[in-house]
């Protein structure tokens, strides 16, 4: 019996991201974790600077959570580990608390994160997945962009060599540009050979580990040049072997958490977006399925597993799952590897990193924040959807001048009023014919009547209570300025996937109001849950349980043979009007 045939009928809810695994695949998926170690760890320790984190926590990252995640999620190419944003989110959360790297600190990150597993795990109970979907694609863009300019421009003091004058991205900008005196040139020049490294090895292929080759180089330059004695801060002594699991060491109270709370919402929120949008797209490149309440639980476990093992919050990263797929990975095995790599290097080569200088770490994350600035994206949204980039650009201003946090929770609340906006002013239409005999939208202004005495008006969106108010007038406005007069006028329902309790009060209300004109009031194309819906809201009563039509068709043939008392044929075709 093959490999392959052997581990595909595993259908347990575990390793789902890993199995069937084909034996010849297993070499370049070892392959595919040696090149994630090489141009993560590098990545994960810049992440450190943006959490206020101990360097050694961000390797603490793509240890046991990565290994949770592989084991319990289902998708097969999300790479989990410190992420800049939720790494932001984190910082802004804390930065009044307590002092970065401080033992309350760490601490406090082990609870946001144990927080964020916490919420995670709920919403796969409680099926809240979807509230993904709510963080729309042009404010997530709008967010990350704000986040990689504040990222970007919080590395410039620890690539010029300058002291930090206090929090504020551009408050440090600014400081720093009116003393450039006080710039350290072996410092500037380090970070500039750095950016160099790195840039020219993306410029020649995405594969070569640019970020590792320029952090060993620097850790070599530093031990041989004794770069410390010119003023250039090194990291220091790195604490070597695992972390050691337990909660974390803090006095835990309500008050706590209360203040707490809003931070690990934000996070939870940022971890479900960023974590779902990379799993479908990356599920889609490779025509394969993944389970976005397995993943839930993968992601909640990973992140209790960093609350419990002295790091901070991890999410989905697209920059890691990038490695991966590019090095030719795909499956979780990778990732263990990756895991396996990393565990070697605790054990090992801490003692190396002690020599490495800070503006390495700056540089790498000024290029990390440069690259989640997606410009790109942007003028994409400002071509095709102007009101879209409006939010966009609302949403990188607040990330950027008021704070990651703010940010975040705007995200939200944009998302959902662009929602909103779509439902508020649906583009209905009047329906006419072809001289093919075919159905024709025109716009409700144009007051078109199919036959002489008989509008239909189709709405395009669901009724509810913010487009309840444009219904009604526009109905009252087709029903008063019809000419001819009108005689039925027919809501077309094909689109109307529910109607809520002020949309089914206003179409009684509608009701009452065109039968005093003389108007009968009649539907066609109605769902059978909208019809329930308006069953049982009292809107069948009012309008005559014979109010309703299978298709426009229907309605037609039944107005014309109102008066002959010709029953209409359901189903049949219309005949074009005369002179149409």
């Amino acid at each position: 019996m093959s490999t392959k045939h052997h581990l595909s009928g595993f259908r347990l809810p575990v390793l789902q991201g890993i199995l069937p695994v084909a034996g010849k695949q297993i070499p370049a998926e070892i392959i595919a974790g040696l090149s994630l170690a090489a141009l993560a760890i590098p990545e994960v320790m810049g992440y450190t600077k943006i959490a206020g984190m101990p360097v050694v926590t961000g390797l603490y990252t793509l240890l046991i959570p990565l290994t949770l995640f592989a084991i319990f999620g289902s998708s097969r190419h999300l790479v989990v580990g410190a992420d800049s944003a939720t790494a932001a989110v984190l910082a802004a959360g804390l930065a009044d608390i307590a002092a970065a790297g401080s033992a309350e600190y760490i601490a406090l990150a082990g609870i946001l994160a144990l927080m964020a597993g916490a919420f995670l795990l709920l919403a796969r109970v409680v099926r809240l997945g979807f509230l993904a979907d709510f963080l729309s694609r042009t404010v997530l863009v709008g967010f990350l962009t704000g986040v990689g300019i504040q990222v970007a421009l919080s590395q410039m003091a620890g690539m010029l060599g300058v002291a930090d004058s206090g929090p504020g991205a551009l408050h440090q900008l600014w400081n720093d540009w009116r003393h450039p005196g006080q710039f350290n040139p072996y410092v500037l020049g380090l970070s500039i050979a750095v950016l160099a490294v790195i840039l020219a090895a993306k410029r020649i292929s995405p594969k070569i580990p640019g970020a590792l080759i320029a952090v060993v180089t620097a850790i070599a330059a530093s031990w041989a040049l004794d770069l410390r004695s010119h003023g250039v801060q090194l990291l220091g002594a790195i604490p070597s072997g695992l972390p050691t699991p337990g909660l974390p060491e803090i006095a835990w109270d309500w008050p706590l958490m209360q203040q707490l709370m809003p931070t690990a919402f934000a996070i939870f929120i940022v971890i479900l977006a960023q974590s779902a949008a990379t799993s479908r797209a990356y599920a889609a490149r490779h025509s394969e399925r993944f389970n976005e309440d397995v993943d839930l639980v993968g992601l909640g476990l990973a992140n209790l597993g960093a609350g419990l093992s002295g790091t901070f919050v991890v999410n989905g990263s697209p920059t890691k799952t990038q490695m991966v797929d590019d090095a030719g990975g795909h499956s979780q095995l990778a990732q263990l590897a990756t895991a396996l790599i990393v565990l070697m290097v605790l054990l090992l080569l801490t003692a190396p990193l002690a020599y490495m200088p800070q503006a390495v770490l700056s540089a790498v994350v000024f290029l990390i924040g440069v690259e989640l600035i997606d410009l790109k994206g942007m003028r994409k949204i400002y071509a095709e959807r102007p009101w879209e980039f409006r939010v966009a650009l609302i949403t990188t201003a607040v990330v950027v001048f008021w704070g990651v946090e703010q940010g975040i929770l705007l995200a939200i609340i944009l998302s959902l009023l662009a929602h909103t906006r779509h439902g508020y002013r649906p583009k209905n239409v009047v329906l006419t014919t072809t001289d093919e005999g075919r159905w024709h939208g025109l716009p409700v202004r144009t007051r078109a009547q199919l036959v002489p005495g008989l509008l239909v008006y189709r709405f395009t969106h669901s009724m509810y209570y913010a487009n309840a108010e444009l219904l009604a007038q526009q109905v009252l406005g087709l029903a008063g300025g019809a000419r001819p007069p009108l005689a039925w006028l027919c809501i077309d329902a094909a689109a109307v996937d529910d109607v809520d309790f002020t949309a089914a009060e206003t179409l009684i209300a509608l009701s009452g109001l065109l039968q005093e004109r003389g108007i009968r009031l009649v539907f066609a194309v109605v769902s059978d849950d909208v019809k329930t819906e308006l069953d049982r809201s009292g809107v069948t009563r009012r309008v005559g349980s014979d109010a309703y039509y299978a298709t426009v068709a229907d309605v037609l043939n039944a107005y014309r043979g109102r008066d002959s008392g010709q029953a209409a044929a359901p189903g049949s075709e219309p005949k074009p009007p005369p002179g149409r």
